[in-house]
């Protein structure tokens, strides 16, 4: 792969944004066009020479680009989007409504496969880096318990759900763990925890004028895999506290597998993995970029359909050979 690999970015929020960024550090990549649904002319990104095109010119560019980023969100952009373009385009995604991957996996993995495409879905670091872990701990400790907490932080899925509901002007959605949860963890307790004993949803609310608050506020909460199984609160604030308090976009969280090794099970075992991130779009955003090398790499020997994180080799995300990784890292 001694050429650039040439890559295109679907939508241009805080996730395209950061995309754009980390393709500066990667080498071995090149940002040819960002694709958005605004007016071209009124949109400004940081690359001076890169294009700016209508996402309803996407096509053009077949022969121009060897993987497509998509940055748009899992409520509505993506179910569309993750089959539409892999018909056309390698691609990796950030798909992350957990109770409807295997639908959407199906989805994609039906259009990339008609197309010879490849599609990596649902990258990030949960789904994805995480995933990863969960699947690993669990393989090397199988009489154990799995717990994964996340926050406290924005969720850029639930922040992006909350200000589709009908009423809302803008918004921002924390997921905050419970502390207590956690160190009964740590502790080798394996406790049961239900969803509402593990993490607390905050959200922060900037509705229209004129808009019925008790309703969206209900509406939110009733919400299904994003707020009806937790403890969820809306506060109603000013546009202006909301870009004041609220203007970063923390996060992080926890894998832990607490498991038991011996005859009789007898020994005490924890793994624990964890991430704390200033930026949660910048952190997700340089994952799906090194997935989009990988996806490149495994389109290229031939290996089409959808791919999650458990079937993309560790190897492939660096951009170093495989003789460099093996002296210097393992």
């Amino acid at each position: 792969m001694s050429e650039k690999i040439r890559v295109g970015i679907v939508g241009y929020g805080n996730l395209g944004r950061g995309v754009e960024a980390a393709l500066k550090s990667n080498t071995d990549m090149e940002l040819v066009a960002v694709f958005t649904r605004r007016v071209p002319a009124s949109l400004k990104i940081h690359s001076q020479s890169v294009e700016v095109v209508a996402v309803d010119n996407v096509g053009d560019f077949a022969n121009r680009l060897d993987v497509l980023i998509l940055c748009g969100g899992s409520a509505t952009d993506l179910p569309e989007q993750g089959p539409h373009f892999a018909r056309s385009f390698n691609t990796v995604d950030s798909f992350d409504t957990h109770a409807k991957i295997p639908e959407y996996y199906a989805a994609v993995n039906e259009a990339a496969k008609e197309s010879g495409k490849t599609a990596a879905i649902c990258i990030g670091w949960d789904p994805g880096l995480f995933s990863l872990n969960r699947m690993v701990a669990e393989a090397i400790l199988p009489d154990g318990k799995e717990y994964t907490f996340w926050g406290r932080g924005v969720s850029q899925g639930h922040s992006d759900a909350i200000r589709r509901v009908r009423g809302v002007k803008n918004g921002i959605q924390y997921t905050i763990p419970v502390d207590e949860a956690i160190e009964k963890v740590r502790s080798g307790e394996n406790p049961q925890l239900t969803t509402k004993e593990k993490h607390l949803r905050q959200c922060f609310v900037v509705a229209e004028e004129g808009a019925d608050r008790e309703q969206i506020a209900a509406e939110i909460k009733a919400m299904p895999n994003y707020f009806a199984e937790y403890e969820t609160t809306v506060t109603f604030i000013s546009e202006d506290e909301l870009r004041e308090k609220h203007s970063g976009m923390p996060h992080g969280g926890f894998v832990i597998r607490s498991g038991r090794t011996g005859f009789a099970a007898e020994t005490s075992q924890i793994v624990e993995f964890s991430l704390k991130l200033e930026s949660n779009p910048e952190f997700t955003a340089s994952v799906l970029v090194a997935y989009a090398r990988a996806v490149v790499r495994l389109n290229r020997e031939g290996q089409t359909g959808a791919k999650t994180v458990f079937d993309v080799p560790p190897g492939y995300l660096s951009a170093r050979a495989a003789e460099d990784l093996r002296r210097d890292l393992l």
